[in-house]
């Protein structure tokens, strides 16, 4: 996360400046940022290999020729730099990786869309200002993302990004290995392929190294102790996307997401998952996704291999994971609530498929504004494994990812259950740990119990004396400070309970359900059909009591009346 204000300030000033010079699409915005950004990096990279050549007293020879370096075009004039762009400098730019590249292939089609030098020169300008070589990698990748969050307010494009911290959490649930073939099927900005790879690095980063953020994000993740060969794989065959983006501007986006974050040869391509055309099969270790919901299918292109009485492209994506997904291979996938539950015979069919014929691990039920502000469905990520065998489920109903549930989506960190999702999931299968939670729980619920029937009591009260406050003459103190003292008692309970009830509640949201029982309910999978819930008590009026209050507000009602009317004759003779 770009926690720098200033660092977002700048890059705010940047997309403001290419929106109002006439880059009004969102997505040709990022596009053109993103060739400035990197023509910047390369440029920086060159002056690094050349300052260390020089300190072992080596010769240099320049990789970048000299006149498509950043420091040599960005000082020429509006339209001398922007002729220098068109016709030389990105021309060159295309051409910069491997030939298998998805950066090479998809670039081939690419345009550079700055035409107004003015605005050419400022975007630079403002670049440069960014001061990119005093940031590290982490920095880097975090700038990138910052502008892909510009995304979020672009509904009419139909793309989207996953939040990250959702990514994040799935990807460390699933635990890609540093061996493992990883893919995602529908990639959009690639964003699970870049924190799989940022989580191998990790795992494989020497521990004085590493240090993590306030959002719990890491830094320092150089993946010291992988071999050269494991390097190499990471970066050419590990992580594979796909996108059915036919404009090609997501899939060189996300090639260079990918690039930005490191991965210097990326593999993203373009193709229809769910097409004829796409007949990979066993060829993934993991597979890490948010497919589209509700997307249209060419019914005359699915491929046969996918259940020909199935419409829907959120079960389809999850049939064909269940494909291209080796023996033994391991999903986490986003999935929209109905999925869960829906009645038909396709969603039926699929739940009983990952039942019965494969191992579902374990199911996170989140919040429906985890997708705001541009979609307010309920969603669930859904882990499994395929083959094997499934005993039991583990479930986690969270009610928090640390950001408020509304279409601002501003941090809340004590709010926030994924710490407790990822640590209840690392420990599922220790016994010992299930007890301690089992244990506190109890503790909790024993703390919780006499506080919880003490405040319904002084509800009660309080219910009383307001009534009663209400038909006090002027003046009685003795009735109005005995209301004081039950509201001010009230208050102290709830201060006794506020700190307890949130974890009670949280320890509660990770259970078990067998299978037997799934299997039992129509093979529905959804959270609220097996979480028990406790109710607190409200005090509730009984009918009689507000009838007998009414009758006292109708008495007092009509002494009143009474007297008024006595004042008024009294006043006006008859």
């Amino acid at each position: 996360m770009l926690t720098d204000p200033q660092l977002r300030n700048k890059i705010n000033t940047i997309w403001d400046k290419l929106w109002s010079g006439g880059l009004s699409n969102p997505l040709d915005a990022i596009e053109q940022l993103s060739y400035l950004l990197f023509l910047k990096r390369l440029d920086e990279a060159e002056d690094n290999r050349e300052k260390v050549a020089r300190m072992r007293h080596q010769d240099y020879t320049p990789q970048i020729p000299e006149e498509m370096r950043w420091r040599k075009f960005s000082k020429l004039k509006g339209d001398e730099m922007l002729d220098q762009m068109r016709n030389k400098v990105f021309p060159w730019f295309k051409t910069l990786t491997h030939a298998d590249s998805s950066f090479t292939r998809y670039m081939a089609t690419a345009e550079f869309k700055i035409n107004k030098p003015s605005l050419l020169v400022e975007a630079v300008n403002l670049i440069d200002d960014l001061n990119i070589s005093a940031q590290n990698q982490d920095v880097q990748g975090d700038l990138y993302e910052y502008l892909l969050s510009k995304l979020d307010t672009a509904g009419t494009n139909g793309q989207f990004r996953t939040p990250r911290h959702i990514i994040r959490m799935i990807v460390k649930m699933v635990d890609p290995k540093k061996h493992e073939r990883i893919g995602d099927l529908a990639a959009g900005t690639c964003g699970f392929l870049v924190n799989a790879y940022q989580h191998i690095l990790e795992q494989n980063t020497s521990d004085d190294l590493l240090e993590y953020d306030e959002a719990g994000e890491v830094h320092g993740a150089t993946g010291d102790q992988l071999s050269d060969e494991e390097h190499a794989f990471l970066q050419a065959k590990a992580l594979r996307g796909f996108d059915s983006d036919s404009g090609m501007t997501m899939l060189r986006i996300g090639s260079m997401n990918l690039m930005l974050h490191g991965i210097q040869n990326p593999q993203f391509f373009y193709t229809d998952s769910l097409s004829k055309a796409f007949t990979e099969s066993r060829t993934f270790d993991v597979l890490l996704m948010n497919p589209p919901f509700k997307g249209a299918v060419d019914k005359g292109d699915v491929n046969p291999d996918l259940p020909s009485n199935v419409k829907k492209t959120e079960l389809l994506f999850v049939h064909l994971m269940l494909r291209t997904l080796e023996n033994g291979g391991r999903a986490g996938v986003i999935v929209p609530d109905g999925v869960l539950f829906g009645s038909s015979k396709a969603h039926q069919a699929l739940r009983k498929a990952l039942v019965d014929e494969h191992r579902l691990e374990g199911v996170v039920s989140m919040p429906g504004g985890v997708f705001k502000p541009y979609a307010g469905v309920s969603t669930a990520a859904l882990f499994f494994t395929k083959g094997g065998k499934t005993d039991r489920v583990w479930y986690y109903d969270m009610a928090h990812d640390g950001f408020s549930l509304d279409d601002k989506r501003v941090p809340t960190p004590n709010q926030n259950d994924i710490p407790d999702i990822l640590e209840a999931w690392a420990n599922r299968k220790n016994p010992e740990y299930q007890q301690q939670r089992q244990v506190k729980a109890e503790q909790l619920r024993e703390q919780l119990t006499p506080l919880k029937k003490e405040r319904l009591e002084h509800q009660r009260l309080l219910n009383r004396l307001q009534f009663e406050s209400v038909l006090a003459p002027e003046g009685d103190e003795t009735t109005r400070a005995a209301l004081e003292k039950a509201q001010q008692e009230l208050a102290e309970l709830e201060a006794k309970i506020a700190p307890l009830a949130p974890v009670y509640d949280q320890l509660r949201r990770q259970f078990w359900v067998e299978k037997d029982q799934i299997a039992g309910n129509k093979y529905d999978m959804s959270a609220s059909r097996y979480r028990q819930r406790e109710t607190d008590g409200q005090y509730h009026e009984s009918p009689a009591t507000t009838l007998e209050r009414l009758r006292q507000l109708d008495e007092v009602m009509n002494a009143e009346m009474g007297e008024l009317l006595q004042q008024l004759r009294r006043e006006v003779p008859a």
